[in-house]
């Protein structure tokens, strides 16, 4: 085989170089001899059917997405108060740059929010997102301007005739992250006379303190 010879023993295949090779292999300003691709080892496993088996590649570590799941912004804890809630559906948002290294922040504030239908398009108005303070003058956003919410036409056409013809109004319940995209969660409601909020407050009230109850119970207190 010229200047290298190949020995099999014990399964290995041992190429061993003849010093006039090393010689050869050496740069001009007598360094290392060059290493195989790869950086491996001149002895390799012998395969099956006598043929070199390739060295074992490291396995591709799974890629970590952090953007995926959902992580919420903000709630809306008066709407449920408030109003009575007959339908929910989720919509995109419509946001600049700046907005969503806020949101990302949970600098975002829903309890004044609503949602509108005008000409054909829905938009969400007096949600609060707070400045983002590294945004440059040009490129940052005001922190109540009304935002456009992505919807199928049907389902905008939809909504329209429900809060018209049953007087019902689109509130937010919720902001949040899913899947890296801002989504807000809105609710067809119809909003509660005095007597039922004070018939919610009640009945929040009683069933916290029957978890109370249960809890003392369960410490033998």
């Amino acid at each position: 085989m010229g200047d290298a010879a190949v020995l099999a023993v014990a399964g290995f295949v041992v190429v061993v170089m003849a010093a006039g090779a090393v010689a050869r292999s050496r740069g001009s300003a007598g360094g290392p001899p060059d290493r195989p691709p790869g950086g491996h080892s001149a002895i390799a496993r012998l395969g099956t059917g006598g043929s070199l088996a390739r060295p074992p590649m490291a396995r591709p570590k799974p890629s970590s997405d952090r953007s995926s799941g959902t992580k919420l912004i903000a709630s809306n804890r008066r709407a449920r108060r408030n109003y009575e809630v007959l339908e929910t559906v989720e919509a995109g948002l419509v946001l600049r740059g700046s907005e969503v290294k806020s949101l990302r922040e949970a600098q975002a504030q829903i309890g004044d929010a609503y949602a509108r239908i005008e000409d054909g398009e829905a938009w969400l108005v007096s949600m609060h997102i707070g400045v983002y303070e590294h945004a440059r003058d040009h490129s940052g956003h005001e922190p109540e301007r009304r935002r456009k919410l992505l919807l199928h036409r049907s389902e905008i056409d939809r909504l329209r005739q429900i809060v018209d013809e049953q007087h019902l109004s689109l509130v937010p319940l919720s902001l949040y992250f899913r899947d890296g995209r801002v989504k807000v969660e809105l609710a067809l409601a119809r909003g509660r006379k005095t007597y039922d909020k004070r018939q919610v407050l009640a009945e929040r009230d009683a069933s916290r303190e029957a978890a109370r109850a249960i809890a003392r119970a369960g410490r033998g207190d």
